[in-house]
């Protein structure tokens, strides 16, 4: 039987005050959204100012990194890129920047969705979500 790691309640925490915090630094007011491997929500913070349909964004990215075990970015790079019957694929809404997965020990176990900001900036909040993890 296979096993990998998962993420706990304590592990979210880490990743949303990480992310939280460099967010508040830059003045950035988004949602910050972790899902589990599935892209099952496992916690979310909208902050001050962030927009309502960024809650919706933010957990549609993370979504769409975690079951497609890739930065959801490189979905919106395939539609721009001429591909745009990639819009018709199943199961995913979120390919927009921003949304980024975890991996330990080589695992995908769940990604970290942000939006409110530019797409460059979402994703730099995901991933020093995802860098106190490791730490």
């Amino acid at each position: 039987m296979n096993t990998k790691p998962v993420l706990s309640l304590s592990d979210v925490q880490v990743m949303l005050a990480a992310a939280e915090k460099h967010a508040l630094e830059n003045k950035w007011p988004v949602t910050i959204a972790i899902v589990d491997d599935g892209g099952h929500m496992l916690g979310l913070v909208r902050l001050d100012g962030a927009a309502p349909i960024s809650a919706q964004i933010a957990v549609a990215k993370a979504h769409t990194a975690a079951v497609g075990r890739r930065e959801s970015g490189s979905f919106e790079k395939v539609i721009n890129d001429g591909r745009t019957a990639f819009l018709s694929a199943p199961g995913i809404a979120g390919m927009l920047e921003g949304g980024v997965p975890i991996v330990v020990d080589g695992q995908f176990i769940g990604a970290v969705g942000v939006s409110g900001v530019k797409s460059n900036e979402d994703a730099e909040i995901a991933r020093t979500g995802i860098a106190a993890l490791k730490q």
